[in-house]
């Protein structure tokens, strides 16, 4: 079923003060791009379409956007040069389609919710049809400082007049703390004749989506701000301090909505979740760990303090992982432990075993990578190394400090100790 909605992100900028050749939309925050967060929350007003607008490093925006969205239809129109907002708008203009109204937002503004976005369009779409056809809709925030933004200027019954430039304020609209974001939900219908008549008279000789709403107030149609409720979400990435301002505030997020499902995170100031995490309820995460992406935790686990998880990690329910310890690619088994140092690598680790203190899964031959097995009830003992690929059957055991070639044919129950390891004659 069609929604009439079309959601316009502008994302052409190369980001000078970022310091980076990297797209300023590509810069990750807990995971993913900032353009992945934008697309997400867009996604979330299930839109019939989004259009990207792209520029610096166009294929890599468009790659990225891609892998993050594989089932939106998403189009892409490059605005070269790039002219100011109103020019990427009207470059936009005809991949737009036939839809009711017209959402635009930022590649660079990843605070922004799903649930602001959808108030934005109810307000553009919350009267009667013919108001929907003529209204247009602007997200605004109410700042303690506003300096710098476009103001919101207010007439009588507080309705909407215009939006003045910090440049062209007078002094008593720069005391309003009204400001306007340039998010923006437009009436289909009018859109292209006013991007016809946006013009470029001014010192930076470029064309602003500002001057839409002017028009629209101007021809007596309703332009209706929507006040965000968390004026956080107004935040856009400029350079690496707003980035890193940005992606704490959307660790917070990460890290409330598991404490949310029941998982236990002791200290959140010093715990590092990403994007794509599953953690099961009644587990607990401990002092200085980090998490990344695509790691999967089940139910009444233990991680940290000092651990890293990393993609491909997976921990069974009940299973622990302690202090100084590194998981990649590597599986540990309902009930089984490695608790402190160790790094596994590659690994197939069956239930209830133990990995003791400093030990190495050996999984890379300088070329290729190969996976280690231990089965379930196995002792690995502290500071032993198995070289990959081997397997530590069912309930056997390594001594401290054992080294466990490729050549090693262990047996179930076995015992193996030394360097390099040899099974140990039963006394």
């Amino acid at each position: 079923m069609s929604s009439g909605t079309t959601v316009v992100i502008l994302a052409a900028g190369k980001g000078t003060r970022m310091k980076s050749e990297r797209p300023k939309v590509l810069h990750e925050l807990c995971g993913r791009s900032m353009l992945g967060w934008v697309l997400d929350a867009c996604a979330g007003v299930k839109p019939d379409r989004i259009v990207v607008v792209v520029g610096h490093r166009a294929a890599d925006v468009e790659a990225n956007a891609r892998a993050e969205m594989p089932d939106m239809d998403l189009q892409f129109v490059l605005q070269e040069p790039q002219l100011g907002t109103g020019h990427a708008l009207q470059v936009a203009a005809p991949a737009i389609g036939d839809c009711e109204r017209v959402v635009v937002t930022y590649g660079d503004m990843p605070l922004l919710t799903t649930e602001s976005l959808e108030a934005l369009i109810e307000a553009q779409n919350g009267f009667s049809e013919d108001d929907a056809a003529d209204s247009v809709s602007l997200l605004t925030a109410l700042v303690d400082d506003p300096f710098g933004y476009g103001r919101v200027v207010r007439g009588e019954d507080d309705l909407f007049e215009r939006i003045v430039e910090q440049k062209d304020a007078s002094e008593a609209e720069q005391m309003l703390n009204e400001i306007n974001l340039g998010v923006y939900c437009f009436a289909r219908q009018h859109l292209d004749r006013d991007l016809g008549r946006l013009k470029n008279d001014n010192a930076q000789k470029e064309y602003y989506i500002t001057d839409l709403a002017g028009m629209a107030a101007a021809d007596g149609r309703r332009v209706i701000p929507v006040v965000l409720e968390d004026a956080a979400e107004a935040q856009g990435v400029n350079d690496l301090a707003q980035l890193a301002d940005v992606r704490w505030q959307i660790q917070l997020r990460i890290l409330e909505q598991h404490m949310a499902n029941g998982v236990r995170i002791m200290d959140p100031s010093t715990t590092f979740i990403d994007h794509g995490v599953t953690i099961g309820t009644g587990t607990e995460i401990l002092p200085c760990t980090v998490i990344r992406g695509g790691v999967v935790i089940g139910e009444d686990c233990e991680v940290g303090p000092f651990s890293h998880l990393r993609v491909g990690a997976v921990l069974e329910n009940r299973a622990e992982v302690g202090n100084f310890t590194e998981m990649k690619k590597s599986r540990l088994g309902e009930g089984s432990k490695a608790k402190h140092l160790s790094y596994l690598g590659d690994a197939e680790i069956g239930a209830g075993a133990n990995i003791g203190a400093g030990t190495i899964f050996a999984n890379y031959d300088g070329t290729h990578k190969h996976k280690s097995v231990v089965g379930d009830g196995a002792f690995v003992g502290s500071g032993t190394i198995i070289v990959a690929p081997n397997v530590v059957p069912k309930g056997a055991t390594t001594g401290a400090g054992a080294v466990l070639t490729r050549s090693a044919e262990m047996a179930e129950d076995e015992t193996w100790v030394g360097l390099p390891a040899r099974k140990l004659p039963r006394k």
